[in-house]
């Protein structure tokens, strides 16, 4: 077994989310719970086929994003993941519930604008994602005023109220 590090590649602000299902009709069943849920919403999205053809199935409402779903789908490379790109001004908070309620998801393993490296188990027979390394470490640990502005920030973006 090797372990390789994938570092997904995006533009810095680009939301996406990674994750794990297991049938080929994922693609056609993410594509339209995202369209249901938010009229008009811009994604790429790409899945890797576990077994048959073994391609990176694709789907999506932006061509750009499309392409840079196909082009991380296919460096991760690991069977039944799937990346999903989502355009600016849409957020994983905003569809990620509904993601999780296709019956083909399995699980998440990230949802972020943060850069990301994804850790990968490579075999003889295929790929698989043992995790991710979103982001960074924490530098330390908050203080009052770093809780007020929290709660200032996610009432001034509409989170809260």
């Amino acid at each position: 077994m090797q372990i390789l590090t994938v570092k997904i590649e995006k533009p810095e602000e680009t939301n996406f989310i990674l994750g794990q299902s297991h049938f080929i009709k994922t693609v056609e069943d993410i594509h339209e719970a995202l369209v249901n849920a938010v009229p008009g919403i811009k994604f790429g999205l790409a899945f890797c086929e576990a077994s048959g053809k073994c391609l990176v199935r694709w789907a999506g409402s932006d061509p750009a994003l499309v392409e840079l779903a196909k082009k991380n789908a296919l460096a991760i490379g690991a069977g039944h993941s799937f990346i999903l790109f989502l355009g600016e001004g849409y957020f994983p908070i905003n569809v990620l519930n509904v993601i999780k309620a296709v019956p083909e998801v399995c699980r998440i393993f990230c949802a972020t604008a943060n850069p990301t490296t994804v850790l990968v188990a490579e075999l003889e027979q295929g790929r698989g994602i043992l995790g991710v390394v979103d982001g960074f470490a924490p530098k330390g640990v908050e203080e009052e005023a770093d809780i007020q502005w929290r709660k200032d920030f996610l009432r001034k973006i509409g989170y809260k109220f």
